[in-house]
């Protein structure tokens, strides 16, 4: 009987392991505050530069696997302090294409992506991933503070988590 258990334990303790590693959870970021200098791809203010390095501190303890970004440089720079205290690369997205999120999503299932966006890529995601195309409209011009947490057990299962930084 006592084998019986341990046996018993081992396997639960399995599937445990099993369904979390099952967990892929994607961190939605706006890019951090950009100069205001009239060009299409302007660089991130001293308070954008302040709010990437908070994220970075923030998810200090957060096992990151990935960080995606689009190819603009505020928010590229919104998330370089992350990838070098991870030690990890930044790989562009094209925030137009919605089904390469699926691949990102299969890529690194049972990981933790970081995905960082614009006012309207980031809800477009949200949206998306979600499956409820009106779940979230365009953030404000002003609103860059917004940290989400999209936690799926499947594709379109998911649990939203919305903080601010």
């Amino acid at each position: 009987m006592k084998r019986l258990s341990i046996l018993l334990l081992i396997l639960l303790g399995a599937g445990l392991v099993r369904a979390q590693s099952d967990i892929t959870t994607f961190i939605l970021v706006r890019h951090a505050e950009k100069m205001n200098d009239g060009t299409k791809d302007p660089e991130l203010s001293e308070a954008g530069k302040k709010r990437a390095e908070l994220l970075a501190t923030l998810l200090k303890r957060t096992k990151i696997d990935a960080i995606y970004t689009t190819a603009f440089k505020r928010s590229r720079n919104t998330v370089v302090p992350l990838a070098v205290s991870k030690g990890l690369g930044v790989v562009a997205y094209d925030p137009a294409d919605l089904t390469e999120i699926d691949r990102i999503f299969e890529k690194w299932r049972g990981g933790t992506v970081v995905l960082c966006g614009h006012s309207n890529t980031i809800p477009a995601v949200i949206n998306y991933l979600t499956d409820d195309k009106d779940k979230v409209q365009t953030f404000a011009d002003d609103e860059y503070s917004n940290l989400v947490f999209v936690v799926l057990s499947e594709r379109h299962k998911t649990k939203v988590t919305w903080l601010t930084y």
